[in-house]
């Protein structure tokens, strides 16, 4: 719940109200004051895209004018055809610059490593957490789309101190994290500066098709059986397979499985659980189905171990969610 209220920070700066962008998204306004309740991706997901059509602002009302729409896909489309990476990292820095008066991305370097750090042209004026987080993530995605898909990050700075909800950095920034740093700014292999952009139009219009999902929630490709096994969980629901049954329709022992998945910071359990929790909070807010039958889709043996279960992943039990969604 961390992440849409910052993701809010910025209307809610403005005296604005937020409701009309939740509804959009199909997030209950009173989970909004519960720090444990949880949406799921695809909400997170219509909230961004919320806010930036009826904002009119790929920035989300954090900077002191709108970033009109089309402006990413204009920074985007200005690093086509650059030699290198480094001249695509000015290029975008460049464009950044014409559309907006608050905050300047500036090319860093340390030892070995390269980066783009953050600048806020006005110091004094205190900027949301979120928005750092905001234009890292923007910037670090479009620069690793770009380098092909494939720029290992070093490490990420942040310009204040460790937040509450640092537990969801993980996928998100996939690096050693630094807080409480003069700038915000991430960093790579330096000798990557010299390598070619490999991207080309055609390629930056299939990107740009569905730009603010992968921004906002990266793609897990790199997840190989953890994606395996999700897709897996999803296509024999509601039986809901356990571990070893899942490992023999995967052709590979149990242990493998259980290895392969520990490897790629996941569990069989996690997996399981969190396919389990986004689907009951999707049930809960479209639909009146009883309680009982949402824990029998979800392959419990009764409503009350829906409910403990449900509880301990959201922090809130489920008729909060079905009195917001009804």
């Amino acid at each position: 719940m961390a992440l849409v209220h910052g993701m809010l920070s910025g209307v809610r700066a403005r005296g604005q109200a937020s409701d009309a962008f939740l509804a959009d998204a199909g997030i209950a306004p009173e989970l909004i004051e519960q720090a444990g309740a949880r949406v799921t991706a695809a909400q997170y997901i219509a909230l961004f895209r919320s806010l930036i059509d009826r904002l009119d602002d790929e920035c989300l009302g954090l900077l002191s004018r709108p970033l009109k729409r089309g402006s990413f896909a204009l920074m985007a489309r200005s690093a086509l055809g650059a030699p290198d990476l480094e001249t695509a990292i000015r290029r975008i820095a460049h464009t950044l610059r014409l559309v907006q008066d608050d905050v300047v991305l500036e090319p860093v370097r340390e030892g070995g490593l390269a980066g783009l750090a953050l600048r806020f042209i006005d110091p004094t004026v205190e900027r949301p957490v979120f928005l750092h987080e905001y234009l890292l993530r923007v910037f670090w995605r479009l620069l690793a789309w770009l380098a092909g898909g494939r720029l290992r990050a070093a490490r990420f700075d942040f310009a204040f101190e460790c937040p509450p909800h640092v537990g969801s950095y993980d996928k998100v920034f996939p690096a050693p994290l630094n807080f409480g740093q003069p700038r915000s700014a991430c960093w790579f292999d330096a000798t990557r500066l010299r390598g070619p952009v490999r991207r080309d139009e055609a390629a930056l219009r299939a990107f740009l098709a569905d730009a603010q999902a992968n921004i906002i929630v990266p793609p897990r490709g790199e997840e190989r059986t953890a994606a395996r096994v999700r897709d897996h969980l999803l296509l024999t629901q509601p039986t809901w397979p356990g571990l070893a049954a899942t490992a023999n329709a995967l052709h590979m022992s149990t242990a493998t499985l259980q290895r392969r998945l520990a490897a790629e910071g996941t569990s069989f359990r996690a997996l399981k659980d969190e396919l389990r929790r986004d689907i009951a909070i999707v049930r809960l807010n479209t639909s009146t189905v009883p309680l009982a039958a949402v824990a029998q889709e979800l392959g419990f043996t009764d409503s009350a171990a829906f409910q403990r279960a449900f509880k301990c992943w959201t922090g809130s039990p489920p008729g909060t969610y079905r009195r917001s969604g009804s």
